[in-house]
């Protein structure tokens, strides 16, 4: 996969330039041995329009292979690249190193590894706690399935967004488990505020958007505004030139105005459902305008509690192929009960449900979610009524596309030159951990 990615957009996922450098007219496991073979699967990865065939194209993939489940899907891998991939027995006469691992997936399905492009943070640490909680919040999704997630920062005043930004954008440039950056503000809505201080809340300037794009350093990979606020739609037009996936939420708009902001360029709409207004037969809404906005992708915290099942099954009719699952994880994210802060909101959390904690002691807004992306996607084929693929594609092609990380008719993560980041789950989805894949 080649990138067309502007300078200041996030770095590409995968990279084509080992398949470049040495398929030409040969397959790459021809040249480099196969360190890992995983056989005997069910492949949730490709277009699932493409008729099945049991033909493989020079690359090893099987057109149409994860739309029939025959389980004898098999992915070979080396140095941590898949190099070939393919259905039946031809895995067998691949080339392989000395100490190869195969693995027999006993007709398990096969998926790429998640990414959550709006995570704030886990195991006790956010986003804006920096280096020092990072590995811990990346271990824990990583326990749940994601191998790469966008840090989320929660409102905060421009100067202060601006400091979180450069040191996030120091992080990203260290390690290819974060994808980028993501402001969730400060130009939001006071009247869809959700768990944002009001305070810092505020309408976008040419000036603060400079800021924001130069402290990000190329790393802001989303940003989320509230179309109706002044100067909102000059803003969401920079920030989409200079290559950032510009989201719709926290807001008070009707449908057209939300219509204008993705003919501006934004792409993405925020959680849907939350902190907007909602569908109604004479004011539609954003919902309905990111949905009739072919190119937009759509944002669904899949936990039961944010979305209940009915308009989550409705969302998945009405937009199949752009349900993005995201956690909105907080701190308390693989955690215990008990108070815990997002930005410099105190949140309480009881039965792992959080919520902004008042002067009183009592509980009000929902306060972003402890969900992990391995129960997003169990919910999704279980209550949702998404297909396995459809499921697993909401939790990594669809989120890597809105981020503008591959290219919008690209339908596989695990072709050859890519990443040999994938899961075996079982037939609830729940991950097989102790076959985790490299």
């Amino acid at each position: 996969m080649s990138s067309t990615s502007t300078p200041n957009a996030p770095v590409p996922w995968g990279d084509d330039s080992i398949a470049a450098k040495t398929l030409e007219n040969a397959l790459v496991s021809d040249i480099m041995p196969a360190d890992t073979i995983t056989h005997n699967a069910v492949i949730l990865d490709g277009d699932p329009t493409e008729p099945a065939s049991d033909g493989s194209t020079p690359d090893g993939f099987t057109p149409g292979g994860s739309a029939t489940a025959t389980g004898d899907d098999w992915i070979a891998s080396a140095g941590g690249t898949v190099i070939a991939r393919g259905r039946g027995m031809g895995w067998k006469d691949l080339n392989t190193s000395a100490t190869v691992q195969i693995i027999d997936a006993e007709g398990a399905y096969l998926a790429p590894a998640y990414v959550d492009m709006h995570c704030h943070g886990a195991g006790g640490s956010s986003a804006e706690d920096g280096e020092p909680g990072l590995a811990e919040v990346l271990a824990v999704h990583r326990r749940h399935g994601t191998r790469a997630l966008a840090l989320s920062y929660v409102s905060d005043t421009v100067p202060g967004l601006c400091r979180s930004l450069a040191a996030g954008a120091r992080l990203c440039r260290d390690n290819p488990a974060v994808l980028g950056l993501h402001a969730e503000g400060p130009f939001l809505s006071p009247d869809f505020k959700g768990a944002h201080a009001p305070e810092v809340l505020t309408a976008p300037t040419p000036e603060a958007v400079e800021s924001i794009l130069a402290a990000a350093d190329g790393r802001l990979a989303q940003i989320t505004i509230a179309p109706e606020l002044p100067g909102a739609i000059d803003a969401i037009s920079r920030f989409a030139s200079a290559g950032v996936s510009v989201a719709i939420g926290h807001t008070a708009a009707g449908y057209e105005e939300a219509a204008r902001a993705f003919a501006a360029g934004a792409r993405i709409l925020t959680h849907t459902f939350n902190a907007m207004p909602g569908i109604h037969h004479r004011a539609p809404g954003p919902i309905l305008a990111a949905v009739d906005a072919g190119h937009v992708s759509l944002e669904l915290i899949n936990d039961g509690v944010h979305v209940a099942g009915p308009p989550a099954r409705m969302l998945a009719k009405l937009a199949p192929g752009r349900i993005a699952l995201i956690t909105d994880a907080m701190a308390a994210t693989g955690m215990a009960d008990g108070a815990y802060m997002l930005g410099s909101l105190p949140v309480q959390v009881e039965d792992s449900v959080a919520r902004l904690l008042g002067e009183d002691g009592s509980t009000g807004s929902i306060a972003g979610s402890t969900l992990t992306m391995d129960d997003a996607v169990m919910r999704a084929v279980a209550e949702v009524g998404m297909s396995p693929l459809a499921a697993v594609q909401a939790a990594s092609l669809v989120p890597l596309r809105a981020l503008g990380l591959i290219a919008a008719d690209e339908h596989c993560l695990l072709r050859a030159g890519m990443p040999a980041e994938y899961l075996l789950l079982n037939a609830d989805m729940g991950i097989r951990a102790q076959n985790m894949a490299r």
